[in-house]
């Protein structure tokens, strides 16, 4: 993922060189923190250690189409408030909504349409039509003692334990586990209620059915698509921001100072390996060693703001709490197809499908099952992706992506073979000697899964940080999945930074 890392080069004063503020991490969280800064007139360096800035919000092209871009990573945020829409506008970025076709599920072999009304896959209306098709009459009748049992009848430790207790095995493993499990590669009994559906738990408590206490939170979300998207890609946003930042550089290196040295901006390829406290040395509180192709940098500042856990345990005896260690997430690869279906133009399965585990196709490389745990429709989704897909290949092309990687699967390597059959299975529409091109993106680990026992190591170590002046933390091992959630943490994080 990224942000792992950091670094810099340029001219060095006074046993490093000074800038305002240190990012270290390039992902959406870092850049948002930077930008941030640099809208309050700082002069900041962000460090990256890949080789490329923005994580699993990056964009990519099939090398057959190299004008229209794709999201390789992240391609819609949450609706739910205005931080990520309101970036995305100020970046000068059109923010678009998917097209109007249902999402569908897999489950036990057999494919449906998801139900409307739920939150993380969690029915409000037990007896509805469109649940009663995903988990049959069984599922129903125990999903619907929900609405009878005494409250004190839940378990709380984990969202799949909550589901379970209230609504049955069925809603768990059909529902929830297809877009819980699918959002974070990671079981439901690995996930904590509060991380992952902040206010179900207080909804419970005072409706008294879990349910009725879905249905109250959909009454309180604003109207409208649940998710957006931007012209061009999510990852433009990521694009915008480098290009803002890069170009304020180049203001600070017109402007003549002997203190501020050369080549502020987004810098990649830059690892850190030491962060130490210089109180009340000239020039800044922290200093910043990274390693790079061309050798060790120090950078010194003021402000120091940490976008990755990769670095975290270099805090520990600055801030004097230990950075919690996260269990690793599951690696994660995502495969686009660019195909010729003429009989995609309908949308058969909607906008893309959630998958639940299929043992017959999980792990190893034998071709049987469904191994994808989602499928995503690209070009019925996004009419804007649609337009330009067949303004430059031609009439009857789409574009489908699968994500592969849960946690316990081993080792993720799908391929065009392996992609192909799954979208296959999964539209009912043979695909085999249909691709005209393919990309792959593989992520070494997804972002540690909200456990229980993380969010509350976590919790005693942003304390600690929160105490040490000039120092932040953002990111999504902070701030927990979603853009709209690590943007908004970002920007507040360093407001008084």
């Amino acid at each position: 993922m990224s942000g792992d890392g950091v670094v810099s080069t340029g001219s060095t004063t006074g046993g490093g060189e000074r800038v305002d503020a240190v990012v270290v991490g390039g992902g959406i969280g870092g850049l948002t923190a930077a930008r941030a800064l640099m809208r309050r007139g700082l002069r900041v360096v962000v460090l990256e250690a890949d080789a490329l800035p923005g994580g699993p919000v990056r964009g990519g092209h099939f090398a057959t189409l190299p004008q229209v871009p794709i999201d390789v990573g992240v391609e819609s945020y949450a609706a739910r408030g205005a931080a990520v829409t309101a970036l995305a506008e100020e970046l000068g970025l059109q923010v678009v909504t998917p097209a109007a076709a249902q999402a569908w599920g897999y489950a036990a072999g057999r494919t449906f349409p998801l139900p409307k009304a739920g939150i993380l896959g969690i029915p409000s209306t037990p007896w509805a039509a469109d649940v009663r098709q995903a988990i049959g009459w069984p599922g129903v009748l125990r999903a619907s003692l929900d609405r009878v049992l005494p409250a004190g009848r839940a378990d709380t430790s984990s969202l799949g334990a909550l589901v379970r207790s209230r609504l049955g095995a069925r809603v768990a493993d059909r529902l929830v586990t297809l877009v819980a499990a699918g959002v974070h590669s990671a079981t439901l009994d690995t996930l904590d209620v509060d991380a992952v559906a902040p206010g179900l738990l207080d909804a419970f408590r005072r409706e008294g059915s879990l349910s009725r206490a879905v249905a109250s939170q959909r009454r309180a979300a604003p109207a409208g698509s649940a998710v957006r998207g931007v012209d061009g890609g999510v990852h433009a946003i990521i694009e915008a921001m480098v290009g803002e930042l890069n170009a304020d550089a180049e203001r600070w290196d017109a402007r003549p100072s002997a203190e501020l040295a050369a080549g502020a901006g987004v810098r990649t390829g830059r690892r850190v390996v030491a962060v130490e406290r210089e109180d009340g040395a000239e020039g800044g509180a922290w200093r910043v060693t990274a390693s790079g192709a061309e050798g060790p940098v120090t950078l010194r500042a003021p402000r120091l703001v940490v976008a990755t856990p990769q670095i975290a345990p270099l805090l520990t005896p600055v801030v004097g709490a230990e950075a919690p260690t996260p269990t690793p997430g599951a690696p994660i690869a995502l495969v686009a197809l660019l195909i010729d279906a003429p009989e995609l133009d309908a949308a058969p399965r909607g906008t893309g499908m959630l998958i639940a585990p299929d043992a017959a196709g999980s792990g190893g490389s034998a071709v049987s099952g469904v191994a994808a745990k989602a499928f995503t429709h690209a070009t019925a989704k996004w009419p804007w992706l649609a337009d330009r897909v067949r303004a430059a290949a031609g009439p009857g092309a789409h574009v489908v992506r699968l994500s592969y990687g849960r946690l316990g699967d081993g080792a993720v390597d799908p391929d065009v073979e392996r992609a192909t059959h799954d979208a296959s299975a999964l539209l009912g529409v043979p695909l085999a000697g249909r691709v005209r091109d393919h990309l792959v993106q593989r992520w070494d680990g997804s972002l540690p899964p909200p456990t229980p026992a993380y969010r509350a190591a976590l919790g005693g170590f942003t304390d600690a940080v929160g105490r040490t002046d000039g120092l932040a933390v953002v990111g999504g091992w902070i701030a927990g999945t979603g853009l709209a959630s690590i943007v908004t943490h970002a920007q507040t994080a360093v407001a008084e930074l």
